[in-house]
């Protein structure tokens, strides 16, 4: 698996998210639910969008949102802490 993060997304996740790139990849590492689709009208896209809430090695918990170009190839949109509406909606699902 490779995550790929623009410079763009990198620049957004430190300055408006204080989110690193090493967190995302902890996210990833210590996922324990599957992801779920954003299906929403406007934030559809191709590849879809999917996203999780998982917690760093630090135990602090991101909302990360990616897209799969392919089998091992995973692109970053963005990963910031979770609302509790979105806390609500990941926690609800089996």
């Amino acid at each position: 698996m490779q995550l790929l993060i623009s410079d763009k997304i990198a620049k957004k996740l430190k300055e408006v998210h204080q989110v690193t790139e090493a967190e995302v990849t902890e996210c990833f590492s210590n996922r324990t639910k599957r992801p779920l689709l954003d299906d929403r009208e406007e934030h559809r896209t191709d590849p879809p969008t999917w996203w999780f809430i998982s917690q760093t090695a630090a135990g602090r918990r991101l909302k990360v949102v990616y897209m799969l170009l392919d089998a091992t190839d995973i692109v970053i949109r963005t990963a910031y802490d979770p609302n509790a509406e979105e806390e609500r909606i990941y926690s609800a699902m089996a």
